[in-house]
């Protein structure tokens, strides 16, 4: 019912910056062709090929009518759409542009959008065909996901889109529901470490500066990185730093652990793990389940590490 309600809020009108007006432009520097956006009004028809950011579309308001999807598995519904987005998505009436993060062209074409959004980075980025979009006559907004936040990002996207007021909405509703739980959780001694563990086998611990650990600071935890002197072992940097597994145990500090994506059944994993058994959470059984959405944080995702978090520790 609350998602219904701010969504609901979202799509009222609302006139977009009065200072800035129609047309404008929008600074490019993750383009492929590195020139300016101008849009010359509102978007009314919006294409998402990054499903990574089809949910702050939704959150904001913005018309998005059709967008890519992921591979159909565990953290998708039947469709592809993202578990955290995907009530949304179909209650916005949101159709497949094309699955499995193949890009198709004539799907874009017969879609005829008026503003195209892609993703410069990532898995569902389609930087290279940019070039192509636009000598179709398209639109292209492109954003690079991963250089802030989901509230800086939906500022971009409100600005381009003219859902100014429905970004500030959205961030001010979610401020105050992370204070609300904030206020009633009872945060256990010591640091905690958010861990992506076995991942597509891949095995990572987050930096404090990851939106998921920023998100777990404004609740009260103290979240813990890699150690400095394991720096050199990581074998790719983001967001985490990636380790071996035989080396993950020394890249755990924290005193209880946060698993990224994680359900009851990877925290039974992570407690077998006989290379981990001597880490003081599994001693403890501080080790915690941050849930299946929790792999990117926008709006939606944010909401749903709120409740997770909240059923934990609320006093």
């Amino acid at each position: 019912m609350l998602r219904t309600l701010i969504l609901a809020a979202c799509f009222l009108p609302f006139p977009a910056l009065a200072e800035e007006g129609w047309p404008r432009t929008i600074a490019q520097p993750g383009s492929a062709s590195g020139g300016d956006l101008v849009l010359d009004a509102v978007p009314q028809n919006i294409a998402s090929t990054a499903p990574s950011l089809t949910g702050i579309l939704l959150a904001i308001g913005a018309p998005v009518k059709a967008t890519s999807t992921a591979m159909i598995g565990p953290l998708t519904d039947e469709k592809g759409f993202f578990l955290q987005w995907a009530a949304e998505a179909d209650a916005a009436g949101v159709s497949l542009l094309y699955g499995n993060l193949t890009f198709d062209i004539e799907s874009l074409i017969l879609a005829d959008p008026d503003l195209v959004v892609a993703s410069a980075t990532g898995g569902d980025s389609i930087l290279p065909f940019v070039p192509e979009l636009q000598a179709q006559g398209m639109k292209v907004l492109v954003i690079d996901y991963s250089s802030g936040g989901w509230e800086d990002l939906a500022r971009q996207i409100g600005r381009a889109t003219g859902r100014e007021a429905g970004a500030e909405a959205v961030i001010a509703d979610f401020d105050r529901k992370a204070a609300d739980v904030a206020a009633g959780l009872t945060i256990p001694e010591g640091s905690v470490s958010i861990v992506s563990y076995n991942f597509g086998g891949t095995f990572a611990v987050s930096k404090p500066t990851s939106p998921q650990a920023k998100l777990l600071a404004s609740l009260g935890f103290t979240v813990t990185g890699l150690p400095e002197v394991m720096a050199d072992q990581t074998t790719r940097s983001s967001d985490f730093d990636f380790i071996s597994h035989e080396n993950l145990a020394a890249a755990i500090t924290g005193q209880g652990v946060f698993l990224l994506n994680g359900t009851g059944e990877s925290v039974e994993a992570f407690m077998a793990d006989p290379v981990l058994a001597n880490l003081p959470a599994i001693k403890t059984g501080q080790v915690w389940p941050l849930g299946p959405t929790s792999f990117r944080v926008d709006y939606y995702s944010g909401l749903d590490i709120l409740a997770t978090v909240a059923s934990y520790f609320t006093k």
